[in-house]
């Protein structure tokens, strides 16, 4: 049910900058069912793990159903500690480990974007998660082990085009949550940063865009990789497909500048082999 956007004098330029974050973050990817004909922000998007299958949550502004009565406390929180309002944790199916990492004033733009759409009123559906992975409170347990929390911070000897690569990717695109495998907790394996996930969401496997020549992208340019996140061509004529197929419908709208500091960040990267026979 879609219902009138709410009133409201919010900076047209900081809604804007969100417009463009929320972009780079890909939000409406995850939080739009198209399968069934769903409206933007408004969830109900399956994914399929190990662990069971989730579904995303409505993001837009309706206050019943969605995040209209979100403080920007509580928005902060979900995207800084992986905390629902009502104190309970998010599963890291919600990307929050990356999350963590994106500044407050760019956090504040998204919201501000988000708020801005229009309010559709779609309850949450339940996730379909099996005892005992459905109990969120053992999720206090997995943050201590495996989470992380904080803004990004650049690295004061490199470049600016290598920090805002960095923050993109790390930040912002959260590209490490698809693109690294993960253990049998479903966190990702920080030594094998960005080198494949043979069991990336949905069971599909999900490239390793290290530097790695035989099994990643080290035979690429900066412009190969410019090439994919601006119309999805690869350097060997063919087009990418999938959910990067998605995510290239988000990096399409990054300004050139930021898909050059993704390219530069991503072949600074130690070149790691994807898991394999040839690679033991």
């Amino acid at each position: 049910m879609l219902l009138a956007a709410p009133a409201g004098a919010a900076d047209p330029d900081l809604i804007a900058r969100g417009a463009y974050l929320a972009a780079a973050a890909d939000c409406v990817a995850c939080h739009t069912d198209p399968a069934d004909g769903g409206r933007p922000y408004a969830g109900g998007r399956a994914l399929a793990t190990p662990f069971g299958t989730f579904y995303s949550p409505n993001i837009t502004p309706d206050p019943e159903t969605g995040i209209g009565r979100w403080s920007e406390a509580e928005f902060l929180r979900a995207l800084r500690e992986g905390v629902r309002p009502d104190g309970s944790n998010y599963f890291p199916v919600f990307p929050y480990p990356s999350f963590t990492k994106i500044t407050d004033d760019d956090a504040r733009a998204i919201k501000a974007y988000l708020f801005a759409q229009p309010p559709v009123r779609q309850s949450n559906r339940a996730h379909d998660v099996a005892f005992p992975f459905s109990w969120r409170f053992l999720q206090n347990g997995w943050k201590l082990l495996f989470f992380n929390p904080g803004p990004f911070r650049p690295v004061p000897e490199r470049s600016e085009p290598y920090n805002r690569g960095a923050y993109l990717v790390t930040a912002l695109a959260h590209c490490g949550e698809c693109h690294t495998p993960r253990n049998w907790f479903g966190a990702t394996e920080p030594d094998r940063f960005l080198a494949g996930n043979p069991n990336g969401p949905d069971g599909k496997t999900v490239p390793n865009i290290t530097p790695d020549r035989k099994t990643g992208i080290g035979n690429w340019s900066e412009d190969d990789i410019i090439g994919v996140l601006a119309d999805g061509h690869t350097p060997d004529f063919d087009k990418v497909g999938g959910a990067m197929a998605e995510v290239v419908k988000s990096t399409s709208r990054l300004t050139d500048a930021d898909r050059q500091a993704i390219a530069l960040y991503l072949r600074s990267l130690p070149a790691i082999p994807s898991p394999g026979p040839a690679n033991k």
